[in-house]
């Protein structure tokens, strides 16, 4: 009986990729010629729900019915084997880049940094409210449920906590280097990670969904968009001023510049993610570990060459539609995102979930609050928010929504949290510490 327990084939009804990415391609499709009507039921429809978010929650919906999945057990001559979906995997470190490229190689820097300090202002506010919403939200329901959180050692709850702060703070470098440092037992990590992905894919569907109301979001805080909106005429001017039909050799010749840039980031951060590896001093340290990740250097060296070739000739493939073949990619990426949120995990661990969402109701609340104060449109505050939460995978996701020429912004604010992410990791876990020994 115990053996047929343990023996539990959990593989979705479709595990092989191939057919997975027929799927989320139809799904794709469906939506972008929905959102494309502009009368009847989904004239009004795509009125109020992004397009983006559809793209992201009908995936999860086949994921949280079981059609598809990323992880699973499934049974092969008795045996029970671990498999995964590797399409995210593909859409990360293949799509991402590649997009990030294209969708840069028309940006102007100058005044990407002319936008003005609110982006980063509200992104560090972001960071704040990890900090301090991790502590609180445990004090909350230590105060309700004391003998649901009154585990010793390394299977305290506030050192399995930890791992959330350094994951929504940074990503996934600060979160492993958080969970070497507090010593969490790895037997309940895989809990703490449901929370971390469940409550962040949360709070990223009501990100794009507030973008449909973001006008009215910037009337009330009183925002003056005039920077961003200059950053899009300009943009679009240039994007007009060069637009041509597409031939077949722009296409080919697009596809080499952001999968050739791919490539060289590829080789180079592998190469600069192992040597900082073995490296001791850069390794060993906590404040440094995230230069040990390929991903990091994959995102920031790819985001380097698309500014670099923003100075070069290659800049007019704009307009043979660059941006738009890296937003085709961006929400390949979003639709391989939403199969991680399957909802009927919520209820595997109900109070854990319940700390994350009051944790990440305090990030927000506090964002919102800075928002009013200085007048910052939802724009930053929704990248504000994703590069702390969602990282270099999400936040130039809900840039690009905005506009493509965006998108930079997005990559910039992510990079800058895996710097700041064990800092304010390590800050928000001394405090859970403080609250949960107390």
């Amino acid at each position: 009986m115990i053996l047929q327990e343990v023996l539990v084939d959990t593989a979705p009804f479709i595990t092989e990729d191939s057919v997975v990415f027929g799927l989320l391609m139809i799904a794709l499709g469906f939506v972008f010629y929905t959102s494309s009507q502009t009368t009847g039921f989904w004239g009004k429809f795509y009125k109020y729900v992004p397009a983006l978010l559809m793209c992201y929650l009908i995936p999860s919906i086949l994921s949280s019915t079981g059609i598809i999945g990323t992880e699973w057990k499934e049974l092969e001559d008795g045996v029970l084997v671990e498999k995964s979906s590797s399409l995210y995997q593909m859409a990360s470190r293949y799509l991402l880049p590649a997009a990030l490229v294209l969708m840069t190689l028309s940006i102007d820097l100058k005044a990407v940094f002319n936008l003005g300090p609110k982006a980063l202002i509200m992104f560090l506010t972001g960071s704040v409210g990890i900090i301090i919403g991790g502590p609180i939200a445990l004090m909350i329901f230590i105060s309700i449920s004391p003998e649901s959180f009154d585990a010793t050692g390394a299977d305290a709850i506030w050192r399995g906590l930890s791992t959330i702060a350094g994951s929504w703070i940074g990503g996934g470098a600060n979160q492993a280097a958080m969970l070497e440092v507090y010593g969490y037992n790895q037997e309940l990590f895989g809990g703490v990670l449901l929370v971390d992905i469940i409550v962040a894919n949360l709070w990223m569907a009501m990100i794009l969904l507030g973008i449909g109301s973001s006008a009215r979001f910037d009337k009330w805080t009183g925002a003056d968009v005039s920077s961003i909106e200059k950053l899009k005429q300009k943009v679009n001017a240039y994007s007009q001023s060069v637009k041509r039909e597409a031939s077949f050799t722009d296409m080919m010749v697009i596809l080499g510049i952001g999968f050739g840039a791919v490539a060289i980031a590829r080789f180079t951060g592998d190469y600069l993610g192992d040597m900082m590896d073995s490296n001791p001093a850069v390794a060993d340290n906590i404040y440094l570990s995230f230069l040990t990740s390929k991903f990091f250097w994959l995102i920031s060296i790819a985001t380097v060459i698309g500014i670099i070739l923003s100075y070069t000739p290659l800049k007019k493939y704009e307009g043979a539609g660059a941006s738009r073949i890296g937003s085709i990619f961006i929400y390949i990426l979003v639709a391989t995102i939403g199969v991680h949120m399957d909802l009927s995990t919520i209820l595997e661990n109900p109070l854990l979930i319940l700390v994350g969402i009051v944790w990440m109701a305090i990030h927000a609340g506090l964002l919102i609050l800075m928002a009013k104060l200085i007048k910052a449109p939802y724009f930053f505050l929704a990248v504000g928010s994703q590069a702390n939460v969602g990282g270099a995978a999400s936040a130039p996701v809900v840039a690009a929504e905005f506009h493509p020429s965006l998108t930079t912004v997005g990559v910039l604010l992510a990079v800058f949290g895996y710097v700041v992410g064990t800092v304010g990791a390590i800050a928000c876990t001394i405090l859970m510490q403080i609250v949960a020994t107390a």
